[in-house]
């Protein structure tokens, strides 16, 4: 697997907002100012809460497939690698690690087998995309943490996968969870969100490096990053938490975080989190507080390391 310099792409858009010149523009100043050779595009569907067991991944606000496969083409023809990464949310503002079922059906209750069959749907749908359009890599479920424990209906799925995208496979398992996951073994490469505290990584670190020495895969951090806030490089998964502005708390949180990774050969890349399809000013950028990274320190700390 080659290193994966990448950062994640267009998180949140909605449909029309990739089939935009401003979108291509962005894509271009990604790969020149962060020196990266890989996009995570994230399509991005909802269901109305944790317990529905529906997804909405049809939805006339989701990103079309059109604009979704020329997006793709697009960056390839910009000599970049593309990773496919559908995720859903839920609409009432819970985040998706809560969503949650009985672990037995129960006759009136939502099911984990509805949900399965939906979310099977949904993820197979964007898996004949991924083939169609040649992406290296294929995102079967972003921080489901609930969902994790449900080892058979994963390996279903991943079976199901395989039979129509040739190309690597991962999930994107939550901050804390590398240890606890018991199906990595059926998919090719190990991939976790690293929000880690600044003062934390080399722990952090020791710790996953037992994952991936038993299950001997590929490892990459497909999520990664912090706000610029003061506080949040000792909280970087709290998008919430508050905080003045600070965008030297952001850049010495990459820091650290590209410093701590750098001897360990196992960490085969990274999905910064994360740069906009439609791009802030360059003056909006310096008060930004959120993860974005255009424009801001954490930019030149980027490319600095993604340039070696």
């Amino acid at each position: 697997m080659e290193f994966i310099k990448g950062i994640t792409f267009g998180y949140m858009s909605q449909r029309g907002d990739w089939d935009t010149v401003a979108a291509k523009e962005s894509l271009v100043l990604l790969k020149e100012k962060c020196a990266a050779n890989t996009i995570i595009l994230t399509v991005v569907v909802e269901q109305a809460n944790p317990q529905s067991t529906t997804i909405d991944w049809q939805s006339e606000t989701v990103l079309s497939d059109t604009e979704v496969k020329q997006m793709i083409h697009y960056a390839k023809s910009l000599d970049l690698n593309v990773i496919l990464k559908p995720m859903v949310n839920v609409s009432d503002g819970t985040w998706r690690a809560h969503i949650n079922f009985f672990d037995m059906d129960v006759p009136c209750e939502p099911k984990w087998s509805d949900w399965f069959k939906s979310y099977n749907d949904f993820i197979l749908h964007y898996a004949d995309i991924a083939e169609e359009t040649g992406c290296e890599m294929f995102v079967i479920g972003c921080e489901l943490v609930n969902a994790d424990r449900r080892e058979f209906e994963w390996r279903q799925l991943i079976h199901l996968v395989r039979n129509q995208y040739k190309g690597l496979i991962t999930y994107n398992c939550d901050k804390y969870q590398e240890d606890h996951l018991k199906w990595w073994d059926a998919l090719d490469v190990i991939s976790s969100s690293g929000y880690y505290p600044i003062d934390r990584w080399q722990q952090e670190l020791d710790r996953i490096e037992k994952v991936v020495d038993k299950h001997q895969k590929p490892f990459f951090f497909c999520e990664v990053g912090c706000p610029s806030r003061s506080g949040s490089e000792y909280l970087p998964n709290d998008w919430t938490k508050a905080g003045e502005l600070d965008l030297n708390a952001q850049a010495n949180w990459y820091k650290a975080m590209f410093a701590a990774c750098e001897g360990r050969e196992w960490v085969e890349g990274f999905g910064l989190w994360d740069w906009k399809a439609h791009l802030h000013g360059n003056e909006s950028a310096l008060t930004n507080e959120d993860y974005a990274i255009y424009g801001k320190p954490a930019e030149k700390v980027i490319y600095k390391n993604y340039k070696k």
